[in-house]
């Protein structure tokens, strides 16, 4: 069950949105929401959904740990020398939206040593609803929460659910074992953020990540334009 996932309006474009030789760097596209939301795992299904026909790669960020790009390195859903990690050592906003030096020093080195790329990929560490990107850093911004965080979050808001390119209600599968009503949280999702498209994803599922994998697609189809 899933609403728009055409972009709307025009794409975001970072500070720089050439590289020094004046080619086009990749699209960044960053993933943020609660700890526990599966944003880990929508990186790694987007990994294998996207990984046969674009070149990409992966930015994880923890506070004090490499945990998630070591699982990521487990599943193997891209070669090792594509996925990297940020130990932010602080709250996991700090380093996508306030310093971001770290962040854009990653992104930059994958493309130097594996490029050309056409897609970066960069998580954030889990945070709370507030949680955004910096444009500086990524072009566009996916918010991940779950049913199993309770069916009022989209009516809570907050600028990851309101104000996200994408918002990704993900665990559908759960929602009649932890008593989240869908239809109630795509109306609430629907009134916090207007005609911003919202995806509800189980990847469990047989169609599994393959909406949010379209989102990107025609996010890159826009940038590469």
């Amino acid at each position: 069950m899933h609403l728009d996932h055409t972009p709307h309006g025009p794409a975001a474009v970072g500070a720089d949105a050439r590289r020094p030789d004046g080619s086009r760097r990749a699209l960044r596209i960053g993933l943020g929401g609660p700890v526990g939301s599966g944003k880990t795992a929508t990186v790694a299904a987007l990994c294998r959904a996207l990984r046969d026909r674009l070149s990409l790669a992966v930015v994880t960020n923890d506070i004090y740990t490499r945990e998630d790009a070591e699982f990521l390195l487990r599943e193997a859903v891209l070669p090792p020398e594509r996925i990297t990690a940020v130990e932010t050592g602080a709250c996991p906003h700090t380093a996508i939206r306030d310093d971001i030096s770290a962040n854009l020093e990653a992104v930059e080195d994958l493309e130097d040593e594996v490029g050309p790329l056409d897609l970066i990929l960069v998580e954030s560490g889990g945070d709370n609803l507030t949680a955004t990107f910096s444009k500086g850093l990524v072009d566009a911004q996916i918010f991940v929460i779950d049913v199993a965080g309770g069916d009022d979050i989209p009516r809570k808001g907050g600028p990851g659910v309101t104000t996200a390119d994408l918002l990704v209600v993900n665990k559908t599968d759960l929602a009649p074992h932890v008593g989240s009503d869908l239809a109630r949280m795509a109306a609430d999702a629907k009134a916090q953020r207007g005609e911003l498209p919202v995806v509800f994803q189980s990847l469990r599922g047989e169609s599994g990540v393959a909406d949010v994998a379209a989102w990107v697609r025609a996010r890159l189809a826009v940038w590469s334009a």
